[in-house]
């Protein structure tokens, strides 16, 4: 079935136009002005922008932790991130110390299988390093096309990493040609830090915040773009909160590291006083690297303005606020981490960065989509409005105002994280590949309609010139 979208705006990381689309079997196969083609649908827009679909770099969809499980799944998650205006997420497969690699990834595909309504792929975690691991990771990139690798730094006797594992996780990487992320915390440090806090009696949710101070996530960020160096390889660092952390991934580009920085909706726009919310509400604050004072905003918004963060992840990982976040009620530690945050990355980068002066309108469709496909593996696929890329396209009002409330999202979660923020800018309708999963605000698509991407090798010529180093 062709589809014709009519007298759009198109915008794109370099460029922004009016013209039509054609679309056919998935694809953009024309982009023109006046365009003639015979369609079985035209959709006329009437000057709506329209966005090459959003990439989610950082998702954990129907993850276990800390007892329990997310709240989102994959259905319900991919369906919040599709009335947000994102089309593929990248969500992490979790590993066991001692099983095959395998075992995770096909977990992973059982967890997804006839759920996803938006196209999505893997990233893999490695929590160890031995023969078997490393005979294993050129298969998972070959076959699977998983490309990208997670090292904890943090989260003792969990999932943290030594050092060596992540050294040699660096060096395999170069060597095959994938992408290594890390969380970026001192995990020893912070274990000390908690221990403490609990012998004192401090249980309240904010000591989540001061027993993992910026400068653990400042020192292990250093030391993961140190030995990236050391090892001539590849580094993406997830969920950059504050300052610290910024200035060594700034640091490490200066000397030509291939070092590259997320951050967050969260870290953005709140702060560490949201974690001493009276009755115990501090909790739906609870993720990690915890919030920050506020001050560090005007930090991070400055790097992904200069360009030394390169994307905007949601670290969705949702938990009800009524029987998950409440089992830390006498005990911090005890709190799920993460929050709900998938559904509101597009429009409240566009709300806060875009019609606020902070960064242009191309850089928003960088942030938001180009830079993941290209560091991914996934561009030019994905990440941009071209011939022969899938037809991910957000049809997006950039004027319509609304106010952000758990009694309006899709998120299968009891709150909002951003609970009555007003944003401007709003996704109408949204395609995959060329299908609707969003019609004028409503869900139109169909679980299991979304497929599982293999992603390309990560090449660093290409990727360094394709993303300039600031």
């Amino acid at each position: 079935m062709k589809k014709m979208i009519k007298n759009g705006v198109i915008v794109t990381a370099a460029d922004q136009y009016e013209a039509d689309l054609l679309i056919e079997n998935g694809k953009i196969t024309k982009i023109g002005v006046h365009l003639d083609d015979a369609a079985d649908e035209v959709i006329d827009v009437k000057g709506a922008y329209l966005f090459p679909g959003g990439i989610d770099p950082h998702t954990h969809l129907d993850m276990p932790f800390g007892g329990t499980v997310t709240a989102d799944d994959f259905e319900t998650g991919t369906i919040a991130a599709a009335f947000g205006g994102t089309t593929t997420v990248i969500d992490f497969c979790l590993t066991n110390k001692g099983e095959p690699l395998q075992n995770a990834i096909n977990a992973w595909h059982d967890k997804s299988k006839n759920k996803a309504v938006i196209d999505y792929g893997f990233h893999l975690m490695i929590g160890e390093v031995n023969d078997a691991v490393l005979e294993e990771i050129p298969n998972v990139i070959e076959k699977e096309g998983i490309t990208s690798f997670k090292v904890f730094m943090a989260y003792k006797n969990v999932f943290q990493a030594d050092d060596a594992t992540l050294f040699r996780t660096l060096l395999t990487a170069k060597e095959h040609g994938a992408l290594v992320m890390v969380h970026a915390e001192n995990g020893d440090v912070i274990d000390y830090l908690v221990t403490d806090a609990l012998q004192k009696g401090h249980t309240d949710p904010i000591y989540h915040a001061l027993t993992r101070p910026p400068e653990v996530e400042g020192e292990a960020t250093g030391r993961a773009a140190a030995l990236t160096g050391l090892a001539n390889s590849q580094l993406y660092v997830v969920h950059v909160s504050c300052a610290e952390a910024a200035h060594k991934i700034a640091e490490a580009r200066q000397k030509g590291f291939q070092v590259w920085g997320e951050t967050c909706p969260q870290y953005l726009l709140l702060d560490q006083n949201d974690l001493e919310k009276p009755d115990f509400e501090g909790a739906k604050y609870v993720w990690s690297p915890p919030l920050r004072e506020k001050w560090n905003q005007d930090v991070l918004w400055d790097a992904l303005k200069n360009g030394q963060l390169q994307t905007i992840g949601s670290d969705q990982c949702s938990f009800n606020f009524n029987g998950q976040k409440d089992l830390g009620k006498d005990d911090f530690t005890k709190i799920p981490n993460g929050g709900p945050i998938i559904e509101d990355r597009f429009s409240l980068l566009f709300s806060e960065g875009v019609k606020k002066g902070r960064i242009s309108i191309h850089q928003f469709v960088d942030l938001v989509s180009t830079r993941s496909a290209k560091l991914f593996g996934l561009f030019p696929q994905k990440g941009t409005i071209a011939v022969g890329s899938d037809a991910d396209i957000v049809i997006f009002d950039p004027d319509k105002e609304r106010t952000i409330s758990a009694e309006t999202h899709h998120m299968n979660v009891d709150y909002s994280a951003f609970e009555g923020v007003r944003v401007t800018g709003e996704p109408v309708s949204v395609l995959s590949r060329g299908e609707f999963v969003i019609r004028d605000r409503r869900f139109t698509g169909k679980p299991g309609s979304g497929q599982y991407i293999k992603r390309s090798r990560y090449n660093s010529t290409q990727t360094r010139q394709a993303i300039s180093v600031q």
